[in-house]
């Protein structure tokens, strides 16, 4: 299958783009390339590989790079809370006047799976969330996710996923996500200071998004037209749960504060019974892959953009 895949040399992209070209699809990647495209590098080996610099709300770019692909994976956004509290205009710019451009200049027979977010749920503590559930956003990411998954799911022959929040090593990678956070400074300052430890998240690797991917690339006219959450119910953990989880393999001094507050308010949990229904599983544990972090943590030197944000 001929691919596009938007924001390729993402975090994401740099996981999936590999994966997809194990499997002989031919992919094209359509990156601006702000944060660089070293994590593709290992791709450049590949005939089938090939990449355009571009910006997806450039409507000349965006037409190129549709050109002859069969199917379409969005996932160039600008991601997170602190990144579109960083650019807010850059943010709704990027997350939705993006995904409209992409929407009308593709042709309705090109499939497209969109990366949505669980953010869009807001703070629910006391329900768990499923796919009816009403859509309350309190960050401007969730807002702009919300308005592009809309958008996505009308346009039709298409696949919405919210996905829990990512972690996990990646090619590409990013300290703003909570556990990776969490274990870089367990493993690099040996300290960690959790505010609001008993918020509640769901989590789900970074390879398991990929292969959601390519699950319902697989098997498309069962998944089409339709909005899945992804992650599985075995993830759901508070703050304190994955400090504590870091703490089995890193010896670091763990603080829960009591004064102070985490800006980002998000608290919920999920149900993915209808991902599951599908026949999907999520394979990597918390266990497995913060103990993968911390490997590679003591590998990279990294700087969070968005500390002080």
């Amino acid at each position: 299958m001929r691919i596009l895949v938007t924001g390729g040399a993402g975090y994401v992209g740099s996981t999936l783009v590999p994966m997809l070209l194990d499997q002989g699809h031919k992919v094209r990647v359509y990156d601006s390339l702000r944060f660089g495209g070293h994590g593709l590098l290992p791709c450049c080996e590949n005939r089938f590989f090939e990449l355009h610099k571009g910006d997806v709300t450039d409507p000349v770019g965006m037409k190129a790079a549709l050109e002859g692909v069969e199917a379409i994976v969005h996932l160039a956004a600008i991601v997170g809370y602190p990144a579109c509290k960083k650019e807010p205009q850059v943010a709704h710019a990027t997350n939705v006047e993006g995904t409209r451009n992409l929407l009308n200049l593709r042709k309705p027979d090109q499939k497209v799976i969109f990366a949505s977010t669980g953010s869009i749920y807001g703070s629910v503590p006391d329900y768990i969330c499923n796919e009816n559930t009403p859509t309350a956003p309190i960050t401007l990411y969730g807002e702009t996710k919300a308005q592009a998954e809309q958008m996505i799911l009308e346009a039709g022959n298409s696949v919405a996923y919210r996905y829990a929040t990512a972690f996990g090593v990646s090619n590409r990678m990013r300290l703003d996500l909570m556990p990776n956070d969490f274990t870089y400074q367990a493993v690099k300052n040996r300290n960690l200071i959790v505010y609001e430890g008993g918020f509640k998240r769901t989590f789900v690797h970074v390879r398991d998004m990929a292969r959601s991917i390519m699950f319902a690339l697989d098997r498309w006219d069962s998944m089409k037209d339709d909005v899945y959450n992804v992650g599985h119910e075995t993830m759901n953990f508070t703050k304190e749960d994955v400090a504590r989880k870091i703490l089995e393999h890193v010896d670091f001094y763990l603080h829960f504060a009591e004064v102070g507050s985490d800006a980002d308010q998000r608290n919920y949990e999920v149900s993915y019974e209808k991902i599951r229904s599908k026949g999907f599983e999520t394979t990597v544990d918390l266990d497995r892959g913060v103990a993968e972090l911390v490997r590679a943590a003591k590998l990279i030197e990294f700087q969070n953009p968005f500390a002080n944000v």
